[in-house]
């Protein structure tokens, strides 16, 4: 987790675009099996509508936060809050809490108080992920086995939803004149770079998803 973490400080530095970009294409590459396992029980127009609606309001709410929201200054309070989000990604199936963590500008301190052993940052993302999973299993468990279409088709456009807005709001503003120089890039260079990445990162999200479900004890 620490040596993770070194890699994830140092990436989000000078290179964050970039780094953003890959980590994105890991996401978007999830959606394929997502949108299979969504779809187990049926898909009708509750869950296209689920769908569309989640998406449309998560890329309205982060388009609209922009200024506000992604550079939040995090303190006790607002790490808890970062815990719930991890939290939730242990046990909301398909769920990328990252997304979020990385539009509020909270996933590089993260991993840079992780690396360093800041307490004040570790202890509330332990109280935050233990309040996650005390106050939300049980439902989040009710609510998939009552409405699972509509619950997993939600997950699919909050994902989407959350991938799609991350390029105007995170990865946009590298190509600003500041942003290219500090990369050594140019506009088009720094362009096929986050084209490659992302493409690379859902590539290989794909081949783990396929050797994953190769391999999974269901399908012996």
């Amino acid at each position: 987790i620490f040596l993770f973490s070194g890699v994830v400080a140092a990436a989000f530095g000078t290179y964050a675009t970039l780094f953003v970009s890959l980590f994105i294409g890991f996401v978007a590459g999830t959606v394929p099996s997502l949108w299979q396992n969504a779809g187990e029980k049926g898909r009708g127009a509750k869950e296209y509508i689920a769908l569309f609606l989640s998406s449309f309001v998560i890329i309205f709410f982060m388009l609209s936060g922009e200024k506000e929201l992604t550079a939040v200054e995090p303190n006790f309070l607002i790490w808890i809050g970062g815990g719930i989000l991890v939290g939730l990604g242990f046990i909301v199936p398909g769920l990328s809490p990252s997304n979020f963590l990385i539009y509020f500008g909270m996933y590089s301190k993260m991993t840079d108080g992780i690396k360093a052993l800041d307490f004040s940052v570790i202890i509330p993302l332990i109280i935050g992920v233990a309040i996650a999973v005390i106050a939300f299993a049980k439902l989040v468990s009710i609510l998939f086995e009552r409405f699972y279409g509509i619950m997993y088709h939600i997950i699919v456009g909050t994902v989407l939803g959350s991938s799609v807005a991350i390029f105007p709001t995170v990865v946009a503003p590298g190509f600003t004149k500041q942003g290219l120089s500090a990369m050594g890039l140019t506009f088009v260079s720094a362009l096929l770079w986050v084209i490659i990445l992302f493409c690379s990162g859902m590539i290989a999200s794909l081949l783990f998803g396929m050797v994953e479900e190769r391999y999974s004890p269901e399908k012996r």
